[in-house]
């Protein structure tokens, strides 16, 4: 027996090895984040640039095993590729003269037994693999992966309709990220090492300025599939996942507990940042694929049960977002005046505008919400509008951009201020707030500093209404029994986007992953889409060619950034007109030629494989 387990261990020893051996060899061959069959095109791409030309299998069989794995690479190759491929090098490797041609025929049949998942993943997916993730910065840094390049080069030759049709490849909401959107995409920008990142988000703007986003043709639907599919939730991720639903053939059948489609976008961001009429442009053209019906005003538990959903529909996608606001617990807090700044949001997205004339607001918050309600309350003309937060104002997680309109529209910040209290009269009616200034202390785990308690008076900020702007919360108490975490009160899902215990219910967007942005929840809708088709048994894919531009020669000169302007502030602050102005045709067109087109000229090509 003691001799079995040597035997075994000796065994297992040695996969261990030959294990590690080809880690190790996959590490040193290809960089980390970078596509592997790139790496090695770039190698025999070398090699072939120093044969002599003597012998025909060096001579010609390297440009032939080139062009081959150019073709895996860019997703346009077979099996018989691959085979054919293989096959020459072999051939290569045993009759070249010289190890110009042995070598880099040897090269490339070690990348395929080392990467040859990778290689199987071009073929069949059209795609590097999961891991290896997007090959150009601003596509990797954008959470629903749209095609930037592509359609900055669209909008460059003016062909405005295809370039909303390419983003609507990956993100059914052209015209509100062209509006909303914190662009994460621009952080990585490669143009940042030669001046300035490209206006990503303000080209996008200028397009959907250009032409009305319901007035571009979605492309055509799949056939009829026969399969069903319900939505709980009208706001990015659920109408997201519908829109992708709908072109793949799909009957989908959304259940919206309010009034109007959009979720926070209609109902939690004011006008002046995002126009609801061109929100709507968004909303219609999804709505206009055919597929899709909407059960407005109808709430789960209350107008249909989740039972009712599970007989009826073959696949269910819960997208109830982050709905309700959170509160702090300081005495106080239940005094006449005290609102969440998501309802008091939620009324202005339904028109009903508060009016706060002659009174003093304290909005508590440091958040893009907290920004947008200060700015609210000023167009409600309040007569004064304290922000109040308990770090310095460079740890706000608000735009800057946002926090400096509230400042040029009046808006006063309080910073290193925590709050302790609200004061109320008599009546109950809120009098003042009531805060403990901080100071500023050590670093914490996640790279920020922590504040602790100053040793200073409290101080108290006379007001009449305070505005509760310290997070999102979500109401999945309906959903209980269906794999929520009482905790967080989030759903917990599998890799698939699938409830845990739950085969033929999927959920996504805010209400997985806690308040977020609006592009990451539309990333979220487009992923759940695409595994809702696999469990419904289909691998559908987007069918619409949009033939992109080739890239010109890349301009280098240094260019300042084109900034979106605002209206001036004494005019805005008086209504929730649009504040931000556009591009100009001059403006916009440099900021085209400013992309260095990294879909051409980096790692690889961007193909397809998107739904």
């Amino acid at each position: 027996m003691h001799s079995e387990n040597i035997i075994y261990k000796n065994e297992m020893n040695e996969k261990t090895t030959k294990f590690l051996d080809k880690f190790v060899k996959r590490v040193k061959g290809n960089p980390p984040g970078v596509c592997p069959i790139a790496v090695q095109l770039s190698f025999l791409q070398s090699a072939r640039s120093q044969t002599c030309g003597k012998c025909v299998p060096c001579r010609d069989g390297l440009e032939q095993v080139e062009n081959m794995m150019r073709s895996i690479l860019d997703g346009k190759a077979d099996m018989d590729t691959f085979n054919n491929m293989v096959s020459l090098a072999e051939m290569i490797q045993d009759t070249a003269d010289c190890a110009i041609g042995y070598e880099a025929a040897n090269i490339v049949l070690q990348s395929v037994e080392l990467f040859r998942d990778e290689y199987m993943s071009h073929i069949e997916q059209h795609r590097c693999q999961a891991e290896v993730g997007q090959k150009v910065p601003c596509i990797s840094h954008c959470p629903a992966h749209v095609d930037i390049p592509g359609y900055i080069a669209l909008i460059g030759e003016h062909r405005y309709a295809d370039a909303i049709n390419l983003i609507r490849r990956d993100n059914p909401f052209p015209t509100a990220c062209a509006f909303i959107c914190e662009h994460p995409c621009e952080a990585k920008c490669r143009r940042d090492l030669i001046d300035s990142p490209v206006n990503i988000r303000g080209l996008k703007k200028f397009a959907v300025d250009q032409i009305a986003a319901d007035q571009v043709k979605v492309p055509e639907c799949n056939v009829t599939t026969g399969k069903k599919v319900a939505i709980v939730g009208g706001g990015p991720s659920g109408l997201t996942t519908a829109y992708y639903l709908s072109l793949m053939g799909h009957k989908v059948d959304v259940y919206e507990e309010r009034e109007a489609l959009g979720g926070m976008l209609r109902y939690g961001i004011p006008n002046y940042r995002l126009p609801k009429e061109r929100l709507d442009e968004d909303i219609n053209a999804i709505l206009s694929t055919g597929n899709i019906t909407v059960h407005y005003n109808t709430a789960i538990g209350r107008d249909i049960t989740m039972e009712q959903l599970k007989e009826q529909y073959n696949a269910i996608y819960i997208a109830i977002g982050a709905q309700v606001g959170k509160s702090v617990n300081v005495d106080g807090v239940n005094s006449n005046g005290v609102y969440s700044a998501v309802e008091m949001l939620g009324e202005i997205g339904r028109g009903n505008i508060p009016d706060y004339t002659g009174k003093r607001v304290v909005v508590v918050g440091g958040g893009n919400v907290a920004m947008d309600c200060a700015r609210s309350a000023i167009r409600c003309h309040a007569k004064e509008v304290t922000v109040i937060y308990r770090r310095r104002q460079i740890d706000m997680t608000a735009l800057p951009s946002e926090i400096q309109g509230a400042i040029e529209e009046g808006v006063e910040l309080l910073t290193l201020n925590a709050p302790v209290k609200i004061n109320a009269d008599a009546e109950g009616n809120v009098c003042g707030f009531v805060a403990q200034p901080q100071i500023i202390s050590v670093y914490d785990k996640q790279g920020k500093p922590s504040v602790t308690v100053a040793n200073k008076p409290e101080i108290e900020v006379p007001c009449e209404v305070v505005l509760m702007a310290i997070g999102q919360d979500i109401v999945s108490a309906p959903f209980a029994e269906y794999d929520v975490n009482p905790r967080r009160k989030t759903f917990e899902t599998l890799d698939t986007t699938r409830l845990k215990s739950y085969d033929k219910i999927f959920s996504g967007g805010d209400c997985v992953f806690g308040p977020a942005t609006v592009i990451k929840a539309i990333g979220a809708g487009k992923v759940a889409a695409l595994n809702i088709d696999e469990y419904l048994g289909y691998h559908h894919k987007y069918l619409e060619d949009i033939k992109i531009p080739e890239p010109r020669e890349n301009d280098r000169t240094h260019y300042g950034r084109v900034h979106l302007t605002d209206r001036s502030a004494r005019e805005r602050k008086n209504n929730f007109e649009p504040v931000e102005n556009g591009m100009s045709y001059d403006e916009a067109m440099q900021e085209c030629g400013k992309c260095l087109r990294c879909d051409h000229f980096g790692c690889g090509v961007v193909e397809g494989g998107r739904v």
